[in-house]
Protein backbone atom coordinates (compact mmCIF):
# COMPACT_ATOMS: atom_id res chain seq x y z
CA UNK A 1 0.00 0.00 0.00
CA UNK A 2 1.52 3.31 -1.49
CA UNK A 3 0.85 6.76 0.58
CA UNK A 4 1.59 9.64 -0.86
CA UNK A 5 1.66 12.95 1.15
CA UNK A 6 2.04 16.25 -0.25
CA UNK A 7 3.48 17.10 2.82
CA UNK A 8 4.46 14.87 5.46
CA UNK A 9 4.72 17.78 8.30
CA UNK A 10 0.99 18.88 8.21
CA UNK A 11 -0.28 16.85 10.35
CA UNK A 12 2.07 17.69 13.14
CA UNK A 13 2.15 21.41 12.38
CA UNK A 14 -1.94 21.09 13.28
CA UNK A 15 -1.15 19.38 16.75
CA UNK A 16 1.94 21.83 17.24
CA UNK A 17 -0.58 24.73 16.50
CA UNK A 18 -3.40 23.24 18.63
CA UNK A 19 -1.27 23.19 21.51
CA UNK A 20 0.16 26.52 21.52
CA UNK A 21 -2.86 28.23 21.08
CA UNK A 22 -4.40 26.41 23.84
CA UNK A 23 -1.23 27.37 26.12
CA UNK A 24 -1.86 30.98 24.72
CA UNK A 25 -5.15 31.10 25.85
CA UNK A 26 -4.79 29.75 28.91
CA UNK A 27 -2.26 32.26 29.63
CA UNK A 28 -4.30 34.93 28.19
CA UNK A 29 -6.68 33.81 30.91
CA UNK A 30 -4.54 33.67 33.72
CA UNK A 31 -3.02 37.12 32.90
CA UNK A 32 -6.79 38.59 33.32
CA UNK A 33 -8.27 37.02 36.11
CA UNK A 34 -4.63 36.11 38.17
CA UNK A 35 -2.07 38.31 36.39
CA UNK A 36 0.63 37.07 38.97
CA UNK A 37 0.36 33.32 37.65
CA UNK A 38 0.81 34.19 34.66
CA UNK A 39 3.69 32.95 31.82
CA UNK A 40 2.77 35.22 29.19
CA UNK A 41 6.51 35.74 27.61
CA UNK A 42 6.51 31.85 27.27
CA UNK A 43 3.51 31.88 25.84
CA UNK A 44 4.92 34.53 23.24
CA UNK A 45 8.02 32.82 22.41
CA UNK A 46 6.27 29.37 21.79
CA UNK A 47 4.18 31.64 19.29
CA UNK A 48 6.99 32.64 17.49
CA UNK A 49 8.92 29.37 17.73
CA UNK A 50 5.65 27.84 16.17
CA UNK A 51 5.42 30.59 13.11
CA UNK A 52 8.84 29.70 12.27
CA UNK A 53 8.70 25.78 12.56
CA UNK A 54 5.21 26.42 10.05
CA UNK A 55 6.79 28.83 7.96
CA UNK A 56 9.93 26.31 7.39
CA UNK A 57 7.96 22.79 6.88
CA UNK A 58 4.63 23.90 6.54
CA UNK A 59 3.93 25.51 3.22
CA UNK A 60 6.59 24.18 0.90
CA UNK A 61 5.34 21.94 -1.47
CA UNK A 62 6.61 19.07 -2.89
CA UNK A 63 7.41 18.02 -6.16
CA UNK A 64 4.88 15.51 -7.51
CA UNK A 65 6.63 12.88 -9.12
CA UNK A 66 5.35 12.22 -12.99
CA UNK A 67 5.05 8.84 -14.31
Amino acid sequence: MKTFLKNQYAYVNQVLIAVVSAVLGYNLYQEIVHPENSRLTISIILVVLTYILVEKYGYKPEKEIEK
